[in-house]
């Protein structure tokens, strides 16, 4: 087991009572502590009550990842506060996600992640198709854009990061296969 998750609030769709979402989203930031397992925290609508329970419930002990990350600038810099990496779907590619695009920068690359949250989110121009792991090369193209950073430096702060905050086992040779893999300005 790398991590506890993905947990979190979620309020998108849902309305009161939601106090079953707290309370599970309690027992699995304890679980984290306890496991000394990092978080992978999912928020959508639900910015103020996910904080203050990632802050009563002492998350920054665990530590951990703000999956799929949509939120704003005040809230990811709360949850670098605590600890937490701040990963990019491919949401950051869409042509209406200009917000979320202006938080890239303000993101430290050591605490920068990229993901797929497959089969959804696409990036663009997949728009509306089935979302694959490799396409998060194009995730990571677009954060280097809008980083103003090559793309080999994406690609190894986000791989690194990866290891650093997931310790898989095979680190090591993980690491040796990962970064081979990048060459000039392009990941092959």
């Amino acid at each position: 087991m790398l991590a506890i998750g993905e947990t979190g609030l979620d309020y998108y769709r849902l309305k009161e009572p939601l106090h079953w979402q707290r309370d599970r989203f309690r027992v699995h930031i304890r679980a984290a502590r306890e496991a000394g397992k990092p978080l992978v925290v999912h928020t959508r609508s639900a910015p103020e009550d996910t904080l203050k329970i990632l802050k009563e419930e002492r998350a920054a002990e665990a530590g951990g990842v703000m999956h799929c990350f949509t939120e704003s600038l005040a809230f990811a810099r709360e949850a670098l506060e605590l600890g937490f990496y701040i990963s990019f779907s491919g949401i950051v590619t869409f042509r209406n996600a200009e917000a979320l695009q202006a938080i890239v920068p303000h993101v430290p690359i050591e605490r920068l992640l990229i993901e797929t949250d497959s089969p959804y989110l696409s990036p663009v121009p997949y728009r509306g198709k089935t979302n694959e792991p490799a396409r998060v090369v194009t995730v990571a193209q677009k954060l280097a854009e809008l980083r103003s950073q090559p793309i080999t430096a994406i690609a190894r702060a986000t791989s690194e990061n990866f290891l650093n905050l997931f310790r898989p086992a095979s680190s090591e040779s993980l690491a040796a296969e990962l970064f081979p893999a990048i060459e000039g300005n392009r990941i092959i």
